[in-house]
């Protein structure tokens, strides 16, 4: 499994799934999902290999039966799709899969293959040893998370529910991943909540005409004033159950004193993770593209704009009614929307993800923490699946991980792989 694992990222890193966002048009995602396909045959599953109506997008299924089927089944899902990289700005190919200086580098290291090697690496395992679990596990490999899913969790979830009869939980990507503090202790962080998404595309219109001329109805104008509003905007602070948690048991672990009245102190001394949970403090909406103009002595009757927003759980509505606030009148708003989701940090899953943890990295802890982003979990909830992001990996202290997603010169390293694939393992046999 150790060798396998750090093969098959390669190999799948080097297949390019690149995602445009066109969730209308074909997919890269098929061969990837054949090649994901193969591999569990070979080993003796029935696998599903299913597309969307856009060509190209491809998604496979496979469930490993278990003793107890009174037990809801476990879902372990994970994307094919990642999202576009330039070469000219990584130091080795992005879709080139080198294992180089103890990492696996590339588009889609950690988010998200190398959690999909660990899966089908751990999947063929327990094929192979013939293992029956003690429930029901399905293995899903899926397209267009990046775009939305769209083409993958969302359309399975609407067209092919059966796949996942009998589910309640899931594990997936972005969680599961080791801190350490400053005297060495690790805790391995398991998201228990995700915020909302609220894709959003502006559109300020005025009138037309000769860029020479004098105007007072000029929508480029309109819009650079409604997203400079936007972008010097802070949404107010709210402390949520699971970012409390965090920074409890953090404090606990690091006997630096947590006060929950200034949790903006707490998470100034996290380094690399405080971009991250800084992010799970507050509502956010960030301009992310901007499209006007034809010519430069005409002035356009219309300017648009693109903007990333992020919610807490529950705050949907309290954050479109702000948003047109700051927005003010005149800016039309279209909304992909997405709302977070949140479950408690009990029960027996997590228990065996401890135990499972503990017996590869004896006195480390678990805590749950809140993703700033988004992941299937928002479509597989729908089908009333509670969602544990759980991908393990023991990571050097130095690295920054949270800045390798969707970053460049993305690499996951060699040995929190073969810790993964060791802890995954362990867990989906006592599960």
């Amino acid at each position: 499994m150790s060798d396998e694992v750090v093969r098959f990222a390669s190999e799948l890193i080097a297949i390019d799934t690149t995602n445009a966002s066109d969730s209308g048009g074909p997919g890269t995602e098929r061969p990837a999902a054949e090649y994901v396909a193969e591999k569990l045959t070979e080993v003796g599953y029935d696998v599903t290999y299913v597309e969307s109506g856009a060509p190209g997008r491809g998604n496979v299924i496979a469930r490993l039966t278990g003793s107890d089927q009174s037990r809801g089944a476990l879902l372990v899902h994970g994307h094919l799709d990642v999202v576009p990289a330039d070469a000219t700005e990584w130091s080795v190919h992005p879709f080139s899969g080198e294992v180089r200086d103890g990492f696996v580098w590339g588009r889609g290291a950690v988010d998200m293959k190398g959690t999909l090697a660990m899966s089908l690496a751990v999947a063929r395992q327990l094929k192979r040893e013939n293992v029956v679990p003690p429930r029901d596990l399905i293995f899903a490999y899926v397209a267009d998370e990046e775009a939305g899913g769209l083409n993958g969790a969302r359309w399975l979830v609407d067209n092919r529910p059966e796949l996942f009869e009998g589910a309640t939980e899931a594990i997936s990507e972005v969680g599961g991943f080791s801190v350490t503090t400053g005297d060495g202790a690790r805790a391995y962080l398991v998201e228990t909540a995700e915020k909302g998404v609220a894709w959003l595309r502006l559109t300020a219109r005025g009138t037309a005409g000769h860029a020479s001329l004098l105007h007072d109805d000029n929508a480029v104008a309109k819009l650079a004033a409604a997203i400079t509003r936007l972008d010097r905007h802070r949404f107010p602070l709210v402390l949520t159950g699971p970012v409390r948690e965090l920074l409890e048991g953090l404090a606990e672990m690091t006997g630096i004193p947590f006060d929950p009245d200034d949790p903006e102190a707490a998470v100034a001394r996290l380094g690399h993770l405080s971009r991250l949970v800084g992010a799970t403090l507050r509502d956010t909406a960030t301009v992310t593209m901007v499209e006007a103009g034809y010519k430069a002595n005409v002035v356009p009757s219309t300017a648009r704009a693109t903007v990333d927003g992020r919610m807490l759980p529950g705050r949907e509505a309290t954050f479109e009614a702000e948003l047109a606030t700051v927005l003010g009148p005149g800016i039309e708003r279209e909304y992909l929307f997405m709302p977070g989701v949140e479950t408690s940090f009990t029960g027996s899953l997590v228990d065996a993800m401890a135990a499972a943890v503990g017996a590869e990295d004896p006195g480390a802890r678990l805590l749950p923490y809140m993703l700033s982003a988004s992941t299937d979990a928002k479509a597989f909830q729908r089908l009333g699946i509670r969602h544990l992001g759980f991908s393990p990996l023991r990571l050097p202290p130095e690295l920054d991980f949270t800045s390798l997603f969707h970053g460049v010169d993305e690499r996951v390293p060699v040995d929190g792989l073969r810790f993964g694939v060791r802890v995954l393992d362990r867990l989906l046999r006592n599960c």
